[in-house]
């Protein structure tokens, strides 16, 4: 229950204090997204579209969190369930209906039974930093690894709102972004952490066409991922 409350504690003062999210602003991009492509109008138009259902949804979660504390923790305890790996020190939310899988090179994943892009999964990497900030300035880390690591070579990626939270001494960053191809996109949320000596990568995502549908749903996964001491 501390840890649903604190999950609702930190969205709503995202809604309410706006200066604690970080818009990317790189390369001469506009101020609201950064783009790979910003110089082609077709992108720029599709990217002003989904920024303008991005914030329709932020509303929409700005009403429900209307709710009594009580009635959002029922809400999430019924539709969602909880993954804790102790041995490995980390644990997040996922949606109550989706079922584990092997994600290669993943330690824990789960999806969608119907829709295999709908899926959520979880990896660390060995690391000699003790603090995501050891990586630099958060929107040029960012921007290095949605473009460096994330996208392959065929895929146009533009990044959306930067997000940090501080959970018992971690830092977390969390932020939003699009892999377009030809023929198909991929939207999702990442957030990263660095603890016990590991660099721990969550990202949960959906198909483009469905994203302003699931946005606020897979922000809950995101946003409820921690990390925890591992005892010896």
């Amino acid at each position: 229950m501390a840890s649903l409350q604190n999950l609702i504690c930190s969205v709503s003062k995202r809604l309410v204090a706006p200066n604690h999210a970080v818009t990317a602003k790189l390369n001469g991009a506009p101020p609201s997204v950064v783009s790979a492509s910003s110089s082609e109008a077709s992108m720029d138009e599709k990217i002003v579209t989904k920024r303008r259902l991005a914030l329709l949804g932020a509303g929409a979660l700005a009403t429900g969190l209307l709710k009594t504390s009580s009635a959002i923790a029922e809400e999430v305890a019924e539709n969602f369930k909880s993954y804790v790996d102790a041995k490995d020190g980390y644990s997040y939310l996922y949606p109550a209906e989706w079922r584990d899988f092997d994600f290669l090179g993943h330690d824990s994943a789960f999806k969608d039974r119907n829709l295999a892009l709908q899926c959520v999964r979880v990896g660390f990497t060995p690391t000699d930093k003790t603090d995501i900030r050891d990586l630099g300035p958060m929107d040029e880390a960012i921007f290095n690894l949605v473009n460096n690591v994330y996208a392959a070579p065929n895929q146009i990626p533009s990044i959306y709102d930067m997000q940090e939270r501080t959970v018992d001494g971690k830092n977390y960053w969390t932020f939003e972004y699009d892999l377009e191809a030809p023929g198909y996109g991929v939207s999702a949320f990442a957030t990263v952490a660095i603890g016990n000596g590991r660099y721990y990568t969550l990202i949960v995502t959906a198909n483009e066409r469905r994203w302003s549908r699931l946005r606020n749903r897979l922000k809950v996964v995101a946003d409820s991922f921690k990390i925890s001491d591992l005892t010896a």
